[in-house]
């Protein structure tokens, strides 16, 4: 009798030892604004490559990875769009399921323009809160099924976790269905339309902060970032830099 009442008591804690955490933790890197990718603590990047999640590509070359988030539709990505075309650039653009419901041509352009069109949730949630499987894997089906119903293609096995909010159950359960997860390097203040950041400082900031294999986080809700993509790439293949796809990562 005390053996069985033992096991039964230790049992909470065996899982707790086996099973992945499910502490909500945010994602967030400090620049070094010196060209050298930002330093991330060990256990993270453990964390991360455990996981197939990536926020740098290979740090070696003079290669950027340019996302996009798009959350809702604001009149810049048509422009964003155009910007890409001229410059011959290929970016992801990370969708929610009522992004694509209600821009069914601009996500349509996206794809047969060459860019990937990937996976940022049903609705928005912090996926470290969704400890259900099921709840869990239907936030990343209903995205991947209207892909499909809207365009005909398969949505590439990309996720970026909104708001940069992730567990190690949470980038587990991304893994286990196929995902691969992606954060990012270098971003800025550039989501609030409100408060959009101006041009020339944004510009200044964001070529501080690019380094080899940056993995770019922009908002295509954002008026600035529309303004400035063009000189921005400019800069950018000025410097030397080429743009890779998520697809050619490390």
């Amino acid at each position: 009798m005390k053996f069985k009442i033992l096991c039964s008591s230790l049992i909470p804690l065996i899982l707790a030892v086996l099973l992945p955490n499910t502490n909500e933790l945010n994602w967030y890197t400090i620049p070094n604004n010196n060209g050298v990718p930002p330093t991330m603590p060990g256990e993270i990047e453990e964390l991360v490559k455990e996981n197939s999640a990536y926020y740098v590509g290979d740090r070696t070359k003079k290669e950027l990875y340019l996302t996009f988030d798009e959350g809702y539709e604001n009149g810049y990505t048509s422009p964003v769009l155009d910007t890409l075309k001229k410059q011959n650039v290929k970016a992801a653009f990370f969708v929610v399921k009522p992004y694509i419901d209600t821009n069914k041509e601009l996500v349509n352009r996206m794809a047969k323009e060459g860019h990937l069109v990937c996976n940022h949730s049903w609705h928005h949630p912090s996926m470290a809160k969704i400890s259900d499987m099921d709840k869990f894997t239907s936030e990343l089906r209903e995205v991947e099924n209207t892909y499909k119903e809207t365009t005909g293609l398969e949505m590439p096995k990309f996720f970026r976790p909104p708001m940069g909010k992730y567990s190690e159950l949470s980038l587990n359960y991304t893994k286990q269905l196929g995902y691969k997860t992606i954060f990012w390097s270098m971003a800025y203040f550039d989501w609030d339309v409100n408060k959009q950041p101006d041009k020339q400082q944004a510009m200044e900031k964001l070529l501080k902060r690019t380094h080899n294999g940056s993995i770019i986080l922009l908002h295509t809700v954002s008026k600035t970032n529309a303004e400035i993509l063009h000189e921005l790439i400019n800069k950018w293949k000025a410097e030397g830099y080429t743009f890779k796809t998520l697809n050619e990562l490390p």
